[in-house]
């Protein structure tokens, strides 16, 4: 049920007093490293009389020394005067007017600032768990502070004299390495419960560590977590394990009880052993997922996420084979089961499933190495993401290590030598090989010869 928010229901947040200015010789920022069309955009609006500033992860990764995936503008001028000033301009959003300021392949993103908790009126509203569902509340610099989420991603960097204004403490906190909310943490994290995962993606990403109070909201309200649509958190699952920090993440995630909203029954895997071992594929699957993202190669999510969902698949395929079902129909019947749970969760897109579907089904024909099977499968096209799938269950004890040795030779091999590889082995007796018997036909005999005696 949606309420609109009534001003008791959110006490205002408190002054800005404490606000501190790092003039440009007090930190490393330098415009050689903002993109330039960020700087048209900047002097643009400073031109027309706003205020320009950058904002957010582009001024703390600046600070760190990192080149920014995007760089973000907040200003005092709203969405209609942005557009009145850039004709390359599109608005877009519901929740919060935005405006997006086109240069070919790059875009601008301009934010207006944001007002603060008295602002609040019929054009903001929470649900009843307190997450905030639309948000087009204008106000000021000092207001929109405290509608963000994080000290470190709360640093201003002013256009007009290049310097880096502060007023909750980010600097400290990004000189200490230490995330930290911004206000009374559980209350952030029910408006937003999907702040609990980027708090999570950038101490991964940064090497912050949490702040303890953000950490004890995190315990605390982990549960809200599960009323997110299902299709954001595959967003936000993407950004989580494709961003080459996967495996501290997931530990990360699973520590704070999150994981299991994320990807339910593979956390149920993991709590079962399998003949007194930990299942290792997931494991083994992050690690190489990271570290083909520090080669500078790609990674593919539907790989990853049916890394994810195979132990699941395994369990259940295994039930319905012990219950008499016939091993195809049964991994066959599991993977729908799994996938249909999946997407209540966390909204895997169809041709994601599809993929992934094909990559699980590839996994037995790897076991037929004779006659025509083999040059039909490599020419299967997921014939690699199924190879190297069992790759990752023979090194992890889910499949025989010399199956897939022999199938890296196979691939590799010119045409002569994979015919001889996939010739039957002929079977011996006596250590002779058996031939079949042929009969020829036999002169007819003389009938004189017959009757004579």
């Amino acid at each position: 049920m949606i309420a609109s928010v009534i001003n008791e229901a959110q006490p205002a947040q408190p002054a800005a007093t404490g606000v501190r200015v790092y003039a440009r010789s007090e930190h490393n920022i330098s415009r050689a490293q903002i993109s330039e069309n960020a700087l048209k955009v900047l002097y643009k609006l400073q031109k027309e009389g706003y205020d320009a500033y950058l904002v957010g992860g582009c001024v703390r990764d600046l600070l760190l020394g990192r080149e920014p995936k995007d760089f973000d503008v907040v200003t005092n001028a709203d969405p209609e005067q942005i557009r009145k000033v850039f004709r390359n301009c599109r608005l877009i959003g519901r929740r919060f007017r935005l405006a997006h300021v086109h240069f070919g392949r790059e875009v601008i993103e301009v934010a207006t600032f944001r007002g603060a908790g008295e602002a609040q009126n019929d054009q903001q509203m929470l649900n009843k768990e307190g997450r905030l569902l639309r948000d087009n509340v204008y106000g000021t610099i000092e207001e929109d502070v405290w509608r963000r989420d994080f000290t470190v991603n709360a640093l201003y960097y002013n256009i007009k004299d290049f310097s880096v204004v502060d007023y909750v403490g980010g600097m400290a906190d990004h000189q200490a390495a230490t995330l930290r909310l911004i206000g009374d943490p559980v209350t952030r994290f029910r408006e937003d419960p999907v702040r609990m995962l980027r708090a999570v993606r950038f101490a991964v990403k940064l090497g912050f560590k949490l702040h303890p109070n953000c950490e004890a909201a995190m315990h605390e309200v982990s549960e809200l977590l599960s009323s997110i649509p299902s299709a954001r958190l595959y967003d936000e699952s993407l950004k989580l394990f494709l961003s080459g920090y996967s495996l501290q993440t997931f530990e990360m995630l699973r520590h704070y009880g999150l994981f299991q909203v994320l990807f339910p029954a593979t956390e149920n895997s993991l709590a079962i052993e399998d003949n007194g071992f930990p299942r290792l594929l997931l494991i083994k699957a992050l690690e190489n997922s990271d570290q083909r993202i520090a080669e500078g190669k790609t990674v593919t999510a539907y790989f990853l996420f049916a890394a994810f969902l195979w132990e699941p698949v395994q369990m259940r395929a295994q039930e319905k084979i012990a219950r008499g079902m016939i091993e195809f129909m049964a991994y066959q019947d599991a993977a729908n089961e799994v996938i249909a749970s999946q997407v209540r969760s966390t909204a895997l897109p169809r041709h994601i499933t599809l993929a992934m579907r094909e990559v699980w089904s590839l996994q037995p024909k790897f076991n037929a190495r004779y006659g025509s099977k083999p040059s039909r499968l490599i020419s299967h096209p997921r014939f690699r993401a199924g190879y190297d799938f069992l790759v990752l269950r023979a090194e992890t004890g889910g499949a025989d290590p010399e199956l897939a040795k022999w199938w890296g030779k196979y691939q590799l091999a010119d045409e002569n030598e994979q015919r001889k590889m996939t010739q039957p082995p002929r079977k011996a007796a006596g250590g002779k090989p058996t031939r079949k018997r042929t009969y020829r036909n036999k002169p007819k005999s003389n009938p004189a010869s017959d009757t004579a005696d």
